[in-house]
């Protein structure tokens, strides 16, 4: 992954709409979701949601496809990977054995549930 391309797909996700449209086409792989049903989800009236979805798009975050009259957007994961893995190219130092998988790893908001429950 270049540069640009990662800095647009940050950009992308650096708004609180669009980080949580992303994270709610994750939570719905491989079917995706159809643009009204994310807009509704989100509560974003759908001309704002069809210009967040641009933004994602355009930023390869996601992908769209159209079934009939509705158009279903995807999270495009394999670009996401490369973004991560972008992001802990040079982890450590170098040294990859100290670097932990990104997916591998439990997020700090789960281990705080899990010890509040």
């Amino acid at each position: 992954m270049e540069s640009e391309q990662a800095i647009l797909a940050l950009a992308a996700l650096a708004q609180s709409t669009r980080l949580g449209v992303f994270k709610l086409l994750v939570k719905h792989e491989p079917d995706g979701l159809a643009a009204g049903e994310i807009a509704r989800t989100i509560a974003v009236p759908q001309n704002t949601m069809s210009a967040h979805l641009a933004i994602l798009a355009r930023a390869g975050l996601v992908m769209s496809e159209r079934k009939s009259r509705s158009i279903i957007y995807r999270a495009n994961l394999p670009a996401f990977q490369d973004l991560t893995s972008f992001m802990v190219e040079d982890c450590c130092g170098g040294r990859t054995e100290l670097c932990v998988p990104v997916a591998g790893r439990k997020s700090a908001r789960a281990k705080r549930a899990k010890v509040t429950a």
